[in-house]
């Protein structure tokens, strides 16, 4: 398949939304990551998102709308709170879970009865939705498993001669994927944490929310813990809940602990590798630059495969707020290979 290159005029936005109404894919920017699109609603559009990706078939996919009306084609259960965080956090990166109606497929919701349901901020994103006149649904626009694309380089190093175009925008601004969330009468649950933090769903709705345990970070947090929940019997109602995810090819360690130690305990590691014969990458952050780790991690883990290091040694970052989602992403990258110090 020979893919197209798009830019961000009017004229290849137009190209790509003839390609989604036909029933083709195409690789595009959003705040968040790049995705990859097809017709949300049509199940053999969808059915070639998880082919190209090599994607597990449970594994749900997003909607993106343009505008908070076209929700009403998605589903026709739409709470009061559902509407109060649309109207703060819409658009942007956050993703609700409602009720699917029958016109959504089985196949863009993983067999769930549920579908998750965004509206991007990204310009480029919503005049191709808008364009295109349907649901986009929209994993991203990676070969699944690896990290995720936030630059169109990204995106072609996977994807070129698997789907039919990559519309060429710059780098993502948020870096990571939006904030999951359901949406109940008394509470939010953070289904995959983002930017959008409990703290700021909380100051706009004063429900409580709280974080599924099946993606608690730590086993003291009320469940299971982040990776105990690849059993093949889970469902997951958001994406990111099962499976590795954001894996590069080498061995990942996550260093947690105060910011001094980790930066000893990094550069003893690497010394002790480096005299093994072993190419090691660091990734260090400092403990709170939370918005330089969620923007720049999933580009960094690329860069290592692109330097062919065997080892990554990665400092944690603390887990509040943008944080907590950071760690997410860090230890599923990892394999939740952690050692404490």
């Amino acid at each position: 398949m020979k893919t197209l290159h798009l830019k961000e005029t009017a004229e290849d936005i137009k190209k790509a939304a003839e390609i989604i109404k036909k029933g083709g894919l195409v690789a595009f920017p959003t705040e968040t990551v790049y995705g990859l699109g097809a017709n949300g609603l049509d199940a053999k559009a969808a059915a070639g998102i998880y082919k190209a990706k090599g994607r597990p078939s449970d594994n749900p996919m997003i909607l993106h709308i343009s505008e908070l009306s076209e929700l009403q084609e998605i589903t026709d259960h739409i709470s009061d709170n559902a509407i109060k965080m649309a109207e703060a956090f819409w658009p942007g990166p956050l993703t609700m879970i409602f009720q699917r109606n029958d016109k959504v497929p089985d196949v863009t919701t993983g067999g769930l009865d549920t579908v998750g349901v965004r509206m991007p901020s990204d310009s480029t994103a919503r005049a191709l939705i808008k364009e295109s006149g349907v649901p986009i649904a929209a994993p991203s626009a990676n070969l699944s498993g690896k990290p995720s694309p936030t630059k169109a380089s990204h995106v072609a190093h996977d994807m070129d001669g698997r789907i039919d175009a990559i519309i060429y925008g710059g780098d993502c601004a948020v870096g990571i994927e939006s904030t999951v969330v359901s949406v109940k009468d008394d509470e939010i649950v953070i289904l995959r944490p983002g930017k959008i933090t409990a703290a700021d769903m909380e100051a706009v709705t004063g429900l409580k929310v709280s974080v599924d345990p099946a993606i608690a970070l730590d086993k003291d947090e009320k469940g299971k813990g982040h990776s105990d929940n690849d059993d093949k019997d889970f469902k997951p109602m958001a994406p990111g809940m099962k499976y590795r995810h954001y894996a590069p090819d080498a061995e990942m360690l996550v260093i947690e602990g105060e910011a001094y130690k980790v930066k000893a305990e990094i550069e003893k590691r690497k010394k002790d590798l480096e005299s093994e014969g072993k190419k090691v990458g660091v990734i260090f952050f400092g403990t709170k630059d939370f918005d330089e780790a969620a923007h720049d991690l999933f580009a960094r883990l690329r860069e290592m495969d692109e330097q062919q290091v065997d080892v990554i040694l990665a400092g944690a970052v603390e887990k509040t707020g943008l944080g907590y989602a950071v760690m997410n992403r860090m230890l599923k990258s990892a394999g939740n290979n952690v050692i404490k110090v």
